[in-house]
Parts: structure tokens; C-alpha cells; sequence
């Protein structure tokens, strides 16, 4: 992620942001849809879907028609909601540290007629779940150790040949980061660059155990 307002900030490391939690509506086009949704101040990109995650839904295949998809920190849904439009027989699960970011994914998900999708905080999610499919734009300014921390709890969770697919800005470090990945998992994962997309890649980490 690239916002380095207060507000962004805010959102890595508050489960309980300061302040009214006042909302606004913004036009978004979702899995090829148009629909109004709900964002606040006290997220991440409240004010449109941010270039990173553009970047990711644009050059991301198309998501397992069934079983476990996640998103992780899903902000106001748009990873989470386009999962579950586009694979409405699977089961979506959106994850945030982010109060606010959890009731919005769940109004939106309400606003989009979506019924395939959960949210709740990372230690709430049933620890033996496994997923065919991860999409996230993770959040880098977190700083590296608890990015990695992000990455060695879920990238585990992910089932034999499922993917991973994370966007990162090349200016925040995309390249180092896609090394570590391939160094950390290189007993049971395979990474590659999948997508280069207006200075943000795609890599794609596939469980090959």
C-alpha cells in the first residue's frame, strides 16, 4: 500500500481508531459492475480504489470458482468483494485489524448483494481453514518485520497448489521483498513476478507441497 496519510497509518496499527467514525459513499466498479459503497476517513484509500489494488484486479487470473478465497486486510472490501462476485459458490473471507474496516466490508458486502462473504479480525478466522486463493495488497508501511510476521502466519494457510497474489509498489521495495519470499518459502512454496503494472508487481507464491 502506498498511503502515507495519518489516516492510513491510523489503519495498520488501530484496532480501534480515534474519532466519529463518519461515512462517506463512492462510486466503484467492482468484477465489471458499478456499485455505491461506504468508505471512512479512518482507512486505508477512502477515496477510491487505490493504484496498487487497481493494479492487482486488473492482472490477477480468475479466482477459484470454489472452496476458500481470502483477502487479507481488506480495508472497505474491494479485493474481497470482487472475489466473491466473481466466485459466488466459494467461501470469501476478508481480514483487517481495523474495527471499522470489518463493519464497512460488511455493509458494502450488504450494498453489492453479496452472500459468500465473511470479515473478521486475523485471530478470529478458524486456524484449520485452508485457502485456494489469497489476493492482497498488503499493508508495507507496517515495516518489514511485521510484514514478514503477515506473510509467515498466512501464506502457510495456503491449500497444495493454491496461489498467493500480492501487489507491491517497486519503489517500496517489491524486488527485495519478492526475494525474501522465495528464500523464506523455498521448501514449499514457488514465487515468481506474475505482473508489472504502473510501477506496482504482481507476485504470485504457489504452495507446491
Amino acid at each position: 500500500m502506498t498511503d502515507s496519510s495519518p489516516e492510513a497509518i491510523e489503519h495498520y496499527f488501530s484496532a480501534s481508531p480515534a474519532g466519529e467514525f463518519r461515512t462517506t459513499e463512492i462510486q466503484v466498479s467492482l468484477a465489471g459492475r458499478d456499485f455505491s459503497v461506504e468508505t471512512s476517513g479512518s482507512i486505508f484509500s477512502p477515496d477510491h480504489i487505490d493504484a496498487g489494488t487497481e493494479a492487482l484486479l486488473r492482472t490477477v487470473p480468475e479466482p477459484p470458482t470454489s472452496g476458500n478465497l481470502l483477502d487479507i486486510g481488506c480495508g472497505w472490501g474491494p479485493i474481497a468483494l470482487t472475489l466473491a462476485l466473481e466466485s459466488p459458490e466459494a467461501s470469501v473471507y476478508g481480514i483487517d485489524v481495523n474495527e471499522r474496516a470489518l463493519e464497512l466490508t460488511r455493509r458494502n458486502a450488504a450494498r453489492c448483494g453479496v452472500a459468500n462473504l465473511s470479515v473478521s479480525t486475523p485471530d478470529d478466522l478458524d486456524a484449520g481453514i485452508l485457502f485456494e486463493t489469497i489476493w492482497s495488497n498488503p499493508p508495507i508501511r507496517v515495516g518489514k518485520s511485521e510484514l514478514h510476521g503477515i506473510m509467515q502466519k498466512w501464506i502457510p494457510r495456503l491449500a497444495s497448489g493454491g496461489s498467493a497474489w500480492l501487489v507491491i509498489a517497486k519503489h517500496l521495495g517489491a524486488d527485495s521483498f519478492e526475494k525474501w519470499l522465495a528464500s523464506e518459502f523455498s521448501d514449499t512454496h514457488n514465487v515468481s513476478r506474475a505482473a508489472n503494472h504502473k510501477g506496482f508487481r504482481v507476485i504470485q507464491v504457489t504452495r507446491a507441497n
